[in-house]
Formats: structure tokens, C-alpha cells, sequence
């Protein structure tokens, strides 16, 4: 199926998953010193929600962490004292994205996505959502125990540049926008949203956007721009797994 947005041609019948998928298996992957999930059959007594345990229906209960086991999607009440929903914030689920792939930069014991990187990837240009690949781009990511290993994050001024930039919501392949063991200091995510203060919400922080992290785009796929279709569950929480989903647009 070919669609016709704005300027440009979309071919809805080729897309491109981005998202991790949650499975209870050791290939899971895992940040914030969690264990894996788990997803077994509710037990009512002798009966056991599994069609080989001789129920006439599968059953399961699912128990996962969205910030920690995979692909996620969430908004400012993250960070926040006051509760906001992702599924209050999150009410439109198409953008224009550009993708940009960057290897950080060594800066001591850290790897870091920097502010000059950015604007280099970018080149000037404006768009709804950035999507950032970080390279190397392995496929352990899609696997990976990501707790106390120090992973690449994204500095503060870099942060601030794709606010200023006016870009609404940034999609990365880590899991955390901001430094493992940085003392809650968030500075990223606060950056981002444009949160001075978390405890009484300043009336420019930006409601209505939002940070996907731990995503995984395949090295076949070329930097560029693209629709984005950005899906969440419709979970009453800060975050919600995700399922963001690229498609290749032409201009008409």
C-alpha cells in the first residue's frame, strides 16, 4: 500500500521495526540491575493457564520493568514529582524522523554523543523526531546486560541542542539518554524536556515530548529521513514499551 503525505510518497507495505522485542529468555536485554522478565501461566489451584497443561486457553501473566527489559518510550513524569502519563502525553503517533548514525566519543572512561557530532549529522536539517544509531552497531545489543557497564550516553549540551533544534521526540540505541552512575543528576533528560525544577514544573518544560530509549536499527538501514510510526501500549505510567516502526518516504 502507497500513501500520499504531505509532499511525500509512502510505501506502508515495508517497514521497519526498530523496536526490541520482551521475551522471559536469557536473550532478553536488561538494564538498571534487574532480572529478566517473566511470563508464565496464571495458577488457579490445579488449574494452569497453559494449553500443554491441559486448559483449553493460554494465560499468562507478564511481569516486566519498561525502562529496564527493552524497547520504551516516556515522557517528562519520569522525571517528575507530579505523575504524567504517556498515554495522556503521547496523542499523535506519525512524524517525520531523520536518522543519523555516530560513534561518541572517548572523553576519559566515557563514551560520549556530543554536541558538535550532532550538529554535523544533522547538516541544518529540521525534523519532528531524531532517531540516533551509535556505532559499533552489534547485535548484542539486541541481547545485552547493559547494568553497571558504563554505557555511551548523550552530554548535556547535545541535549539542549536537539531541544533548541525543536525536535519533539528523540529515539536512541542505549539504555539511558543520560550517564549510568551520574548521582540522579539526569541532566540529559532534564535537558531534553527543559525540567528546571522536578519538584514544581516550570510552565515551558515540554509536556508533549517524549525519549524512546534501547532501540536497535539494523546496519542495512541508510541514515536519512523517513515516517515514523511511533506505538506504545496504552499503559497509565511515565513509560510504556514501544514499538517505533520507519518507513521510506519519497518526495512526490
Amino acid at each position: 500500500m502507497v500513501a500520499n503525505i504531505n509532499n511525500f510518497q509512502v510505501d506502508l507495505s515495508k517497514p521497519i521495526d526498530i523496536s526490541i522485542p520482551l521475551s522471559n529468555t536469557e536473550q532478553n536485554p536488561i538494564a538498571w540491575y534487574i532480572d529478566k522478565p517473566e511470563i508464565k501461566p496464571v495458577v488457579f489451584g490445579d488449574w494452569t493457564g497453559s494449553v500443554k497443561a491441559g486448559a483449553s486457553t493460554n494465560f499468562n501473566n507478564i511481569y516486566f520493568n519498561p525502562h529496564g527489559h527493552g524497547t520504551h518510550t516516556e515522557c517528562l513524569g519520569h522525571i517528575t514529582k507530579e505523575f504524567y502519563s504517556i498515554n495522556q502525553v503521547l496523542k499523535q503517533f506519525f512524524f517525520l524522523a531523520e536518522l543519523v548514525s555516530i560513534e561518541p566519543e572517548i572523553q576519559g572512561e566515557d563514551a560520549v554523543i556530543t554536541k558538535n557530532q550532532l550538529e554535523k549529522a544533522l547538516n541544518g536539517k529540521t525534523t519532528e523526531a531524531l532517531i540516533i544509531r551509535t556505532f559499533p552497531n552489534l547485535e548484542n545489543k539486541k541481547h545485552q546486560n547493559y547494568s553497571n557497564t558504563n554505557p555511551p550516553y548523550l552530554s548535556e549540551e547535545a541535549a539542549i541542542f536537539i531541544r533548541e533544534s525543536g525536535i519533539q521526540h528523540l529515539l536512541i540505541d542505549l539504555p539511558s539518554v543520560d550517564k549510568e552512575h551520574d548521582e540522579g543528576k539526569l541532566v540529559s533528560h532534564k535537558a531534553f524536556w527543559n525540567v528546571k525544577d522536578v519538584n514544581n514544573l516550570n510552565a515551558d518544560a515540554r509536556l508533549n515530548c517524549t525519549i524512546t530509549e534501547m532501540i536497535f536499527v539494523p546496519n542495512e538501514v541508510q541514515d536519512g529521513s523517513y515516517l515514523l510510526n511511533l506505538q506504545i501500549a496504552s499503559f497509565e505510567n511515565d513509560a510504556s514499551p514501544s514499538k517505533p516502526v520507519l518507513f521510506e518516504i519519497s518526495e512526490i
